[in-house]
């Protein structure tokens, strides 16, 4: 006597396609782990010991409300500005003008604003506008003519910083007064909106990670367990919540005639364009195109894509992003002057984008890397001055972290390769 065999329901072929629950991925992570898929775990790890030890020694200055909201500002523009490197550091390539091309664009905006009296829309498109040429430029050079990216960009760290200098003077300043300018970085939401942004975030993030194995389910793809989707919406939650928590506390001195609590305005800026970004890098062709040429730009050409535009696209996203980390900079400081974007905002930015995880050979990384390793360098750029008032013993650590963080990239890429990953 054969047994029948019964048609399996619609249920059990989805449990099938399913992945394991939260054990099993896990265990997955782990194995990415041992195969040199680090991701943004060192920068975790190294915020989470960055702060032990910073609020261990300056538990009074480091560990307040206000040192937190600081701190998001002080990173804000360091996270713009690696957001664009990411771009070009995804191909293999660099740019070192990112920094001044921040300035640049900085100094337009104070120039049209201040002196020529134009509307702050009209003075912003006018400084996009230069990223826009800038990044073209340097692709030209890079792409079309094969000049290497480190002496074109190089060249143009140079240049800009003259063309600064033509623009603002020897030394002078340019104030910046025009309010919604100086809003971005310098006034919170009303506590009730620093709420409803949370919820928003919270909600938005479930609802388009559900849809996503939702739609790899109905494809017959292999999905996330919804406990896992579960476990990192509850994740999230609670990080959100805790934040906008501190920030909507106040951090004004007690007696003090001013309140000042709330979520900076710069947060949903930089909320919008990590999700934004993603988008297009994640999800789209061309983020897939970026991708295949920074893994291996012959096979890419070879597959039908044309490497040139991806590399003209990636280095006008790096430079126009570099504009709005300087138009950020310009509102925190009130001014613009010839050291804005200069100092250490390149090789910080530069940090961000490698401690975050993106490899600096090409073929990896994700835009939340530079908020992830943009909070690393902030934490160190607010906590070091409140341990030591040294500069040289600054330089240092700061070289170290970078070191570290190219010697992590670096053992992870050998470790991928190693194990066929």
């Amino acid at each position: 006597m054969s047994l029948q065999t019964q048609p399996a329901s619609q249920f059990e072929i989805e449990s099938q396609r399913e992945q394991g629950g939260v054990g099993d991925a896990a265990a997955a992570y782990w194995e990415r782990i041992k195969g040199g898929d680090l991701g943004a775990l060192p920068a975790v790890l190294g915020c989470v010991v960055l702060a032990v030890v910073f609020g261990v020694l300056e538990p009074d200055s480091f560990l307040t409300e206000n040192n937190f909201a600081n701190l998001l500002n002080q990173g804000a523009a360091i996270m713009v500005l690696a957001m664009g490197l990411v771009f070009v550091l995804l191909l293999g390539e660099i740019d070192l003008s990112a920094g001044f091309t921040a300035g640049t664009g900085a100094a337009i905006l104070a120039v049209t604003l201040t002196t020529h009296g134009w509307a702050w829309p009209l003075a912003v498109l006018a400084a996009l506008a230069t990223g826009v040429a800038i990044g073209f430029t340097i692709a030209l050079l890079v792409a079309r003519l094969g000049i290497p990216s480190f002496v074109v960009s190089l060249a143009y760290f140079l240049g800009l910083q003259g063309g600064m200098l033509l623009i603002i003077g020897e030394g002078g300043t340019i104030p910046i007064r025009n309010d919604a300018i100086l809003t971005v970085m310098n006034k919170n939401m009303p506590v009730w909106l620093g709420w409803v942004f949370a919820l928003v975030v919270i909600a938005a993030f479930a609802l388009a990670t559900f849809m996503a194995i939702q739609r790899r389910r109905r494809a017959g793809l292999s999905a996330s367990a919804l406990s896992v989707w579960a476990l990192k919406v509850g994740a999230l939650a609670v990080v959100v919540l805790v934040v906008v928590y501190l920030l909507n506390q106040e951090r004004q001195r007690a007696n003090a005639p001013i309140v000042i609590q709330g979520v900076p305005w710069v947060v949903p800026l930089v909320t919008a364009l990590v999700v934004g970004l993603s988008f297009m890098l994640m999800r789209t062709a061309f983020g897939r195109h970026v991708y295949a040429v920074g893994g291996n730009a012959e096979a890419a050409r070879r597959a039908g894509i044309n490497v040139a535009n991806i590399k003209t696209y990636c280095f006008i996203l790096g430079s126009t992003l570099a504009i709005v980390a300087g138009i950020l900079l310009a509102s925190r400081d009130n001014s613009v002057s010839p050291t804005t974007g200069g100092a250490q905002t390149l090789l910080y930015a530069v940090g961000a984008a490698v401690i975050g995880g993106t490899s600096l050979f090409g073929g990896r990384g994700k835009i939340y890397d530079a908020v992830t390793g943009g909070l690393v360098v902030a934490i160190i750029a607010n906590g070091l001055p409140l341990v030591t008032q040294k500069s040289g013993v600054q330089f240092i650590i700061n070289g170290l972290v970078l070191l570290l963080a190219a010697s992590v990239d670096a053992v992870s890429r050998r470790r991928a390769a190693a194990t066929g990953r």
